[in-house]
């Protein structure tokens, strides 16, 4: 599954240059497809391990708790990308779908305002080798589905543009960057 959305992804979009450059790629009432890539010089294990680190990119800004550092994932099908709320319970931000050290990571993930107003929410983290010769790609797509999503498809892409600079960053200087002001959502 993950490879077929990374695949169709690729030729949907031409090369993005940077994470600024992400975009909606696809919107209708119903649905929206958002897509970001970049060219780095890091290998698919590098990107793995970043990936499971979430709470040390992930913006706080977008959280329940105000403290990125509560959000964890284990990268294994099944597994929660949960975060800690200070009661001690856990929010199920989504679930791993599928997890591939050389490919990459398939969510099933309706994230934020979505939770409970989209059918599907799938947020795919992937990796492949650069065409450009050296490094790997790294690409992000966020597919959303359910009545009237459509018009969330701008303030979702702010949020998650955010997230995807803020990893992109974290593999480059293995530090995240200064937090965001909050972004408005729908």
């Amino acid at each position: 599954m993950l490879k077929t959305l990374l695949a169709a992804g690729a030729m949907a979009v031409a090369l993005i240059a940077s994470p600024a450059a992400a975009q909606v790629i696809e919107r209708s009432d119903d649905h929206f497809v958002l897509r970001y890539e970049i060219d780095l010089e890091y290998p698919p294990e590098d990107m793995w391990t970043a990936l499971g680190q979430i709470g040390e990119w992930w913006d706080s800004a977008h959280t329940w708790s105000g403290d990125a550092s509560n959000m964890s994932v284990t990268l294994e099908p099944g597994a929660c990308f949960c975060e800690r709320l200070a009661d001690g319970t856990d929010f199920e931000h989504g679930r791993v779908v599928e997890a591939d050290p050389e490919t990459g990571v398939l969510f099933d993930a309706p994230l934020g305002p979505l939770k409970g107003k989209a059918t599907m929410a799938r947020w795919s983290v992937g990796w492949t080798g650069s065409p450009m010769g050296a490094g790997t790609r790294l690409v992000m797509t966020y597919v959303v589905r359910g009545p009237g999503v459509g018009a969330w498809a701008e303030g979702v892409d702010s949020v998650m543009r955010t997230q995807y600079g803020r990893y992109s960053h974290f593999m480059h200087y293995g530090e995240a960057p200064e937090p965001s002001p909050p972004t408005p959502t729908p």
